[in-house]
């Protein structure tokens, strides 16, 4: 999907990147989590008491957990992994 810029009375068409592999994305977003989501930073690939590892772990501003997980490809075991990390919280 296309991204666009205002530029009044014009849109610009913006240029994009391809990002291979998920650690890379995962790394551009742990170092850019405030301003893209307003999400103050706390840890990456954090353990679990659940044998889990949460690919980045982040607080909002109300103090509340944020849990971010990167897929490159599509997989049914995501919802699986999402419940153990709620039962973790």
């Amino acid at each position: 999907m296309a991204l666009f810029k205002i530029k009044d009375p014009n849109v610009v068409k913006l240029s994009t990147i391809e990002l291979k592999k998920e650690k890379n994305i995962q790394t551009l977003f742990e170092k850019n989590l405030l301003t893209i989501l307003n999400v103050d930073f706390l840890a990456t690939e954090y353990s679990t008491s659940f044998g889990g590892r949460i690919d980045t772990l982040g607080i909002d501003k109300n103090g509340s957990p944020v849990i971010i997980e990167y897929k490159r490809t599509q997989n049914d075991d995501v919802i699986n992994q999402g419940l153990s990390y709620l039962r973790w919280l």
